[in-house]
């Protein structure tokens, strides 16, 4: 299949929020097309079109960036306040707490658990959203230079590798500190002889919500990246997966024990 098929694919697998901040592949191909048809640098429309290709792909990275740049926010000030209520909980709730009760600790704890599984699917969501779009830019502009002589690729790319939305260490770091906090609050846990009956409730809805999307999404990626033939250090960016070990967590997750 490809490239703009799977991004169109990719696109209807991400949230639906997110679906017009994906790159305008198609509409960036019909430019390259135009500049490079024999009519067209007959008449010099061609120059026209290379102008009006220039300029989308810039409009696109400012896009990107701003995006981008909203997601990191927002997830700094979620992050932030999914702790605070962890800790409330537990202050209020756990076994020490001013009022211990392990069953309000038990629900509070289960609606906490939740957001966190759909925080995490967003932030690898973005990562990802990163990565396909510095995907397309590498993909559209080979297309350009292989079809016209030109050479754009290069010193472009290397202009988009400064950009914010390439730049996804802060957001690495919270998918982080999300993954130790689902590891060190929700503990996965396995009895002797099988999973434990809740476990097994807990995969039959593992495949409902931002979980779904982000697996969906990912698996697609990996096919993009798979029939890749513009794999270098200039074209990909190393491709973000979920760590198997928590996805494991997330899925066969025990009774959440009251602390």
């Amino acid at each position: 299949m490809k490239f703009g098929k799977r991004l169109k694919q990719q696109i209807q697998e991400t949230l639906p929020d997110w679906r017009d901040k994906f790159l305008a592949y198609k509409d960036l191909k019909k430019l390259v097309k135009l500049v490079s048809s024999p009519p067209a640098v007959a008449n010099g429309s061609a120059a026209k079109a290379e102008a009006e290709f220039v300029y989308l792909l810039n409009n696109e990275i400012e896009k990107f960036n701003a995006f981008f740049m909203e997601q990191e926010e927002d997830f700094i000030i979620r992050n932030k306040e999914l702790q605070q209520r962890i800790q409330r909980v537990i202050d209020k709730w756990g076994l020490n707490g001013s009022h211990p009760s392990d069953t309000n600790y038990r629900e509070e704890m289960g609606k906490i658990r939740k957001d966190i599984v759909d925080f995490h699917g967003e932030m690898v969501l973005l990562e990802n959203y990163s990565n396909i779009n510095y995907t397309g830019l590498a993909k559209i502009l080979k297309k350009y230079d292989k079809r016209t002589g030109g050479l754009l690729r290069l010193p472009f790319i290397q202009k988009v590798l400064q950009q914010p939305f390439f730049t996804t260490d802060l957001v690495s770091k919270l998918v982080k500190e999300c993954e130790s906090t689902i590891d060190a609050v929700f503990p996965a846990a396995k009895e002797e002889g099988g999973v434990h009956e809740r476990e097994q409730e807990a995969i039959t809805v593992v495949g409902e919500g931002i979980f779904r999307n982000t697996v969906a999404a990912l698996l697609t990626l990996q096919e993009i990246r798979r029939g890749s033939s513009t794999y270098s250090h200039f074209s990909l960016p190393p491709l973000i997966l979920p760590d198997p070990d928590l996805i494991q967590s997330i899925q066969f997750h025990s009774p959440i024990p009251i602390v």
